[in-house]
């Protein structure tokens, strides 16, 4: 059973469950789900829009908070213990402590729109201790903007969304990598001088 037929056989649970838990981690098709009820919205009109739109910003806001709960609960205690098995050594938690403290609500927010950050992001925030009183408004706007804007792209695009879907997709696959390669070509460089800002913001040991 492929995402759409998982949309028009449960509605509206597929799409809370599908974002929600890619939200708060697991690789799931939440985008994806929430296009394909947006288009069978606009073409059978059997959902509502403005109830896929909350129901969407909803699982986004909830499911992220669950990961960010993870992430500051198990995944920095697992990343101190374990992290220098994968290459990941207290500097780089020092760079992600950082990168979060200093930056942390852009990332949260511009995360949502991002296919490998949209996973991820609430569970590395957790993980770099940033605060949740600041996590939580970038998380909530973050999730509500890109359902609105989801959401109302694919309803009134309807069968035309469906028929040209894939070349969509392709699109915004292509698009995904051109950024994170950037992003990973920008880190790379930035990696040292972020590290030793992160080292002049903490000083000694993490705690």
């Amino acid at each position: 059973m492929n995402v759409g037929q998982l949309v028009a056989n449960l509605g509206y649970g597929a799409v809370f469950l599908l974002v929600a838990v890619e939200s708060l981690g697991v690789p799931l098709p939440g985008e994806t789900a929430l296009i394909a009820a947006g288009v069978y919205a606009g073409h059978s009109h059997r959902l509502d829009p403005w109830a896929i739109f909350a129901v969407a910003s909803a699982a986004a806001i909830v499911g992220d908070n669950i990961g960010f709960w993870i992430g500051d609960k198990g995944g920095y205690r697992l990343a101190r213990r374990w992290g220098k098995k994968v290459r990941l050594d207290e500097r780089k938690l020092k760079i992600g402590r950082y990168v979060f403290d200093r930056h942390g609500m852009k990332v949260v927010f511009f995360g949502r729109f991002v296919s490998i950050l949209r996973t991820y992001a609430a569970f590395l925030a957790g993980t770099s201790r940033m605060r949740w009183r600041r996590f939580l408004p970038a998380n909530a706007l973050g999730g509500i903007v890109w359902a609105g804007i989801y959401t109302l792209v694919s309803y009134e695009a309807g069968t035309t969304f469906r028929h040209f879907s894939g070349t969509i997709d392709l699109i915004l696959g292509a698009a995904a990598v051109v950024v994170i390669v950037v992003v990973l070509l920008l880190v790379r460089r930035s990696t040292d001088k972020l590290g030793d800002r992160a080292e002049r913001a903490y000083p000694g040991p993490l705690e």
